[in-house]
């Protein structure tokens, strides 16, 4: 029988020790992605839009849910030249948040109220009110079947889109650490994106147990509109797939553009992997509910 105290057995023990602590490392390290962009396309918008919900519809076409008391709008937008086709304004003691379309409704969600409306998409009539049961209303998307939603937490929830009650939440975490304020949502290949408020990042999640499984770099749009002279807009928020192109646009809060952009995967010894959670995962810091 071998000693606990013998030399060989504890050589041996540090060894698989050793090993353990690299495979830990190791499958740390693969736990996600870490991508940049490329901008394929660029296109006009709305400077004067304060962006809480994107979404791409067909043949260039896009809805948006614009924000702020007094000016929140639903709109129909033209992709290429930026032009707002038709809109809703809604009325001023409502704040627009996030937007989905499924099937011929579109959802959208209101800041600091448990309260949301749907509107046809042809004519943007709203025609129905409704409650939801997460603690605010921020981001919203849909796989065509069930709607997810963010309400600034680290929370995604799953939402009946019949009923409108939570049948599913869980909390988003990337390598253990909890990712606090998920705003505007999109699902994109059996993804749920999210911009992270205050920060230049999307989370790609795996909505069957929250894990993050990749972050999307984009303060290089930011830097971009510095460089050409824009001012006075405020953070990035926006995310909208069209399915059929498989093309990805992204935008911002009073953003000038609305950029079409391809992931380019960093290598897994990119500095940048190694900054993750200071770009993208936000301290908690304020003391009421955020204005997303």
């Amino acid at each position: 029988m071998l000693s606990l105290l013998n030399p060989r057995f504890l050589v041996v023990s540090l060894v698989i020790l050793l090993s353990i602590i690299v495979f830990w490392f190791s499958e740390a390290e693969a736990s996600y992605q870490v991508y940049k962009v490329k901008v394929v396309n660029e296109f006009p918008h709305d400077p004067k839009a304060y962006t809480q919900g994107l979404l791409y519809a067909e043949n260039d076409t896009l809805f948006e849910s614009t924000g702020l008391y007094g000016r929140s709008t639903v709109r129909k937008v033209a992709l290429r030249n930026g032009k707002v086709e038709a809109v809703h304004e809604m009325q001023s003691s409502d704040f627009g948040e996030g937007l989905t379309l499924l099937g011929e409704r579109l959802f959208q969600l209101t800041w600091l109220q448990d309260t949301g409306f749907i509107y046809d998409r042809h004519n943007l009539s709203k025609f129905e009110k409704f409650t939801h049961h997460m603690q605010d209303g921020w981001g919203l998307a849909t796989d065509g079947g069930v709607l997810f939603g963010s309400d600034g937490t680290s929370t995604l929830y799953e939402i009946d889109p019949q009923t409108m009650k939570v049948i599913r939440k869980q909390v988003v975490k990337s390598q253990g650490h909890e990712v606090p304020y998920l705003n505007e949502l999109e699902y994109v290949k059996n993804e749920v994106w999210a911009n992270v408020y205050v920060t230049d990042c999307i989370a790609r999640i795996s909505p069957k147990d929250g894990t993050v499984i990749g972050w999307i770099l984009l303060r290089s749009l930011r830097e971009d509109l510095i460089s050409r002279g824009y001012k006075d807009f405020e953070v990035l928020n926006g995310i909208a797939w069209d399915r059929d192109g498989d093309r990805i646009f992204v935008t911002g809060k009073l953003w000038p553009k609305l950029f079409e952009i391809k992931l380019l995967p960093l290598p897994p010894n990119a500095p940048l992997i190694g900054e993750i959670n200071n770009l993208c995962i936000p301290k908690p810091f304020f003391l009421g509910k955020l204005e997303s």
